[in-house]
Formats: C-alpha cells, sequence, structure tokens
C-alpha cells in the first residue's frame, strides 16, 4: 500500500516535455495523469520578452495593419507568440468571435497553433469586438494586434 503514493517519475518523459519546452518556445508545459503531474519551467519566457523588438518592425511594415487599427479604438489583443490563427475551434465550425459581438473576460477569442499545440487566446476584459486583423489558417508574429475590444 506505500507505493500506491510514491510517484515514479519518469526521467525520458521529463525530458520529452523539457524538449518540448524548447521546440515552441513556450515558458512552461504542465502534463496531468489521475493525480500525478509533471511541470517543466523554463527561462524561454525572458528569451522571448527579449526577442520582442526584434519582431515588431516586421509587423509595423505590413501596410494594412497600422490603418485597420486606427480605424478601431479600444484595447488592442495582442498575439503572446508565433503561429498560426484559427478563427474556430474546426474547420466548417462557426467562429469563436465576429466584429460587433459582445463578450466576457476569458471568452476564447481565437487559436493559435504554435508546433501542433493549439493556444486559445482568452479575452482580456469584457467588451464588444470592434475590430479583427487576423485572417482565419494565417501566420501572426508575436505582438501582431489579433483583435480590438471596446
Amino acid at each position: 500500500m506505500a507505493n500506491t503514493n510514491k510517484f515514479d517519475l519518469d526521467i525520458g518523459a521529463f525530458r520529452k516535455l523539457a524538449k518540448l519546452l524548447e521546440e515552441t518556445g513556450l515558458s512552461e508545459i504542465e502534463y496531468a495523469e489521475g493525480d500525478r503531474k509533471i511541470r517543466c519551467v523554463g527561462p524561454r519566457a525572458q528569451i522571448v520578452q527579449t526577442a520582442a523588438p526584434l519582431v515588431a518592425p516586421v509587423a509595423a511594415e505590413t501596410p494594412t495593419a497600422p490603418a485597420a487599427k486606427k480605424e478601431a479604438s479600444g484595447t488592442p489583443v495582442p498575439s503572446p507568440m508565433v503561429g498560426t490563427v484559427y478563427m474556430a475551434s474546426s474547420p466548417g465550425a462557426a467562429p469563436f468571435i465576429k466584429v460587433g459581438d459582445k463578450i466576457k473576460q476569458g471568452d476564447t477569442l481565437l487559436i493559435i497553433e504554435a508546433m501542433k499545440v493549439m493556444n486559445p487566446i482568452k479575452a482580456p476584459q469584457a467588451g464588444t469586438i470592434a475590430a479583427i486583423l487576423v485572417e482565419d489558417a494565417k501566420p501572426v508574429e508575436f505582438g501582431e494586434t489579433l483583435v480590438v475590444i471596446e
């Protein structure tokens, strides 16, 4: 009976999580199975923050993005990562949001796929969707404005 409470650490699984953490650029990964959890936290968050200014000029060179941002006033929701944006949970499904939709804080706005990991992007505040500045199944850059909330 004493062995049922013992948590056997699978070093191979931990190494795979650490490698996935490095490959995806995520700051942490947690894997849970039943009441057992493995959480891997890396120093990548500091590196990503340092790299952000290098990516910003690329987004600024896009001629349509600044004009669209000026038309919609409100709170911009920036992309927390580089990846592919999806506006719906699956192909053919209704989009999570449309311009004019009323949303609550924590509602899913869209999904960004990075290294085959689907990352839901949540609303930072309640409000109305003023603008959607990205297209379904298109790449997005770190810091690029995805949505504007009024």
